[in-house]
This record gives structure tokens, sequence and C-alpha cells, in this order.
């Protein structure tokens, strides 16, 4: 199965919209939160999501595995078996869909030798759809109109720099004060790397954990777009299922790799 094919592509799409609708039947109804070992939160749109793109991907692709964020107790020793599979965020922001500020999203991504070689972040509340595959370009999608993506480079200043609203520390208020004359822009869930991806917003740093399926898809479509995730310590892009941990290390996303992200975070 190429991740170009543009049949599969677009079956995942629908996917990702229909876990999306799924989404919003919770949130149009009103939900419990219950809380995990690691006290994030989890409510009945997370699991609702998840049937039905675990459902949906498997009749598509009945051959690769599926590891979603509500499944990821999956051991390592099966885990690093795998050459090809897909890395799932049922309810990307799940603080944000509890607050009710509509910055949450739906993120499936196509992993290929720990690379994400296709991605589809899809916005329950505007439904909004970006998509990218490697090689082959970003594109944003709402209603019936599609327009292709690329990153603002290089940005004009004042850099516009997405904030997590669910997360800020010390390390990253130090980060932006290097960071020179900037906008912040307080942004939920993968939307940020969307937003950098359509250059709309130019960087987003994280400081702190994240997992692998909070950054896959978008690091896809931003990578399409012409930006980069890369790991603050190494500079490399991300790899997926290459360790037991599926925790994520410090990042910059970056609309124009150029920028001097280096410097800002020496020494943090």
């Amino acid at each position: 199965m190429s991740a170009l094919d543009t049949a599969v592509r677009e079956a995942v799409i629908a996917i990702a919209q229909q876990a999306g609708a799924a989404i919003m039947q919770v949130y149009a109804e009103g939900f419990d939160v219950a809380h995990k070992d690691d006290q994030s939160p989890l409510t009945s749109a997370d699991l609702a999501a998840h049937e039905v793109i675990v459902r949906g991907l498997s009749q598509l692709t009945p051959d690769l595995p599926v590891l979603s964020e509500e499944s990821a107790q999956l051991p390592w020793e099966t885990r690093r078996q795998w050459q090809d599979y897909w890395l799932v965020d049922p309810l990307d922001g799940t603080r944000e869909f509890i607050k009710r500020n509509g910055e949450f999203s739906v993120n499936i991504a196509l992993i290929r030798g720990g690379v994400p070689v296709f991605g589809v972040v899809q916005a329950p509340v505007t439904g909004i759809v970006w998509h990218a595959a490697r090689g082959d370009g970003a594109w944003r999608r709402e209603g019936g109109r599609e327009d292709a993506i690329i990153t603002r480079r290089p940005p004009a200043l004042p850099l516009r720099v997405a904030a997590s609203r669910s997360h800020r520390d010390a390390r990253t208020g130090e980060l932006l004060a290097r960071m020179g004359e900037i906008e912040l822009v307080a942004q939920g869930s993968s939307l940020k790397f969307c937003r950098i991806a359509e250059g709309t917003l130019d960087v987003y740093p994280r400081l702190g954990p994240t997992s692998e399926w909070d950054t896959a898809a978008g690091q896809c479509v931003l990578e399409a777009a012409g930006g980069a995730l890369l790991a603050a310590d190494s500079g490399e892009p991300f790899h997926y299922n290459q360790r037991p941990r599926l925790l994520n290390g410090d990042f910059v996303a970056l609309g124009d790799p150029a920028l001097p992200w280096r410097d800002w975070v020496a020494g943090l």
C-alpha cells in the first residue's frame, strides 16, 4: 500500500471526519471526565473516536497494526516488530475539549520505518482537515475547497509563536524571552503544527514530555509544507517506535528551519 494511494488517503480522511463527528456528538450531549493512571483526562469522546478509527483502519488495511493512545499498553516486544503501522490520537487536546474552547483534533499518521509518511489532522469543531504525504505536499480542506499550503519562509517580524494553553513552565518562558520580537498566539492540540504549516504561525516550542501520537500526524503535515519538527537536543526530526517508551523529548516546530532555534534552546 502506497502512502500516496489516493483511494486510501481519502478513506483515512473520511475515517478522521467520522471520528470528529463522534466527538462532536459527545461534545453536544455532555460528558463525564475520568483520569488515567498518569492523571491525564479521559472522556467518552476519546473512546468513541478510538472505536471509530480502529474499526475503520482495521477494515481498510487489515495487515497494518494500529497504535492508538487508548491502546498504548501494547508491549514493546510486539511493537518493535512493526515496520509499517498507524499511529493515532483519537482526541488530541482532551483538556481543551473539557474546557469547550474548540481547540482539539483527531490525529492519524502512517509510520514507515519510524518516519511519518502520511498524516491527517481533523478539527471537529470547524470540520477543517489538514493532510499530507511525504514528498507530495500538504493540503488544507474546508468545505468543498482544498488548497495546497506552505510555511512562511522567511517569516516577518514579529515571529508568531504558538503557545500551549495547557502547558507552560519557567523554561518555556525563558526560551520565549530569547526569541526577540514575537507575538504569542494561544493554541491547543496539533492545530499548532497545522497553523505553522499553512503559514499563519511560525514557531511552536515544546519543552516537556509529549507522546508519540501527539506529534506524528502534525509532523508529517508540517514537513510536507516545508517546515520541520526537530528534537531540541540533537536537531534531528522525530522518529517513532524506536524504544520501549512512547514519550518524546523537548522539540521545536518551525515554519522556517533556518531560524536560529539552537540559540533559543541552549542550556535550557
